[in-house]
């Protein structure tokens, strides 16, 4: 099973560095706007599931990021992708970034995905944008021998996320939107049973709003397999100081309590979250 317990003694990617990175290429794909970073020793220390914090012109809080991918070399050094989707002032900033734009960045930040041991067969569901540190885990998967079946889910086609590049990082691939636009049509709840048993999963890893990573650990914990879930939630500062993230859990221990998603999170056990409380 995983290398640390799930929700537990996960270990983080080491020390994060804050720098001044730049923008060195963006692109619009569908409903999102993709930005290429330099950002000198975030690449180098990431783990699938962390993210980056970026400061915003005009806010004092940051903004979170996924980090969708990360490339060792280019005509810029190693550099890291994000995924932006204008949802308020602070991300549609970022998503109008031009190409040379300077930005803080804070990174790698919060406890990345643990992966098994042995090669087992994994579940991976993400939906929208939030998908993002799904596809560096099943690359990591894949390289340690793993069966890997992905599900990309969004409520339309324009916001699905990376569903061609989907193919070459799994076993196989299952498209879902909640209009029917393209692949099946329903929610991630409404599937995800029968994906698990088709797949035979012995761990199920997944990234989105707090429904799908709900659905997706309750399907878990129906047939006893593990899940893992990328929980996502404002996080001012991302890197624990503000205490502005709750996270509600039960501990290993049976005790409720809450803690830091950025930091004692993002990435924790499903079957740990108290999911009424979130």
């Amino acid at each position: 099973m995983p290398e640390a317990a799930v929700g537990g003694a996960v270990h983080g990617s080491g020390h994060p560095v804050h720098v001044d990175g730049e923008v060195v290429a963006t692109k619009r794909i569908g409903g999102y706007q993709h930005l290429t970073l330099t950002a000198p020793g975030v690449p180098e220390g990431f783990r699938a599931g962390n993210f980056v914090a970026v400061s915003v012109a005009g806010h004092v809080a940051r903004r979170a990021l996924w980090i969708h991918r990360v490339r060792a070399s280019s005509a810029f050094g190693p550099t890291l992708d994000v995924v932006v989707e204008r949802r308020g002032d602070g991300s549609g900033w970022l998503a109008a970034q031009p190409v040379g734009t300077r930005i803080a960045i804070t990174g790698p930040l919060g406890r990345p995905f643990a992966l098994p041991k042995e090669a087992v067969s994994c579940l991976l569901v993400g939906e929208g944008y939030a998908a993002a540190p799904l596809f560096p885990l099943a690359e990591r998967l894949r390289e340690r021998g793993c069966a890997v079946s992905l599900v990309v889910s969004a409520p339309d086609e324009s916001r699905l996320l990376s569903a061609l590049e989907a193919r070459r990082s799994a076993r196989s691939v299952t498209v879902l939107t909640a209009d029917g636009s393209v692949g099946l049509r329903g929610r991630v709840g409404d599937h995800v049973g029968d994906l698990l048993a088709r797949s035979e999963a012995d761990v199920v890893y997944a990234a989105g709003p707090h429904e799908v990573l709900r659905a997706a650990a309750s399907a878990a914990e129906r047939v006893g397999a593990w899940s893992q879930v990328a929980v996502e939630t404002w996080t001012p500062c991302g890197t624990g100081l503000c205490h502005g993230c709750p996270l509600p859990v039960v501990g290993e221990d049976g005790v409720a309590r809450v803690v830091r998603a950025c930091t004692e999170g993002p990435v924790v056990r499903g079957d740990r979250v108290r999911w009424d409380d979130l």
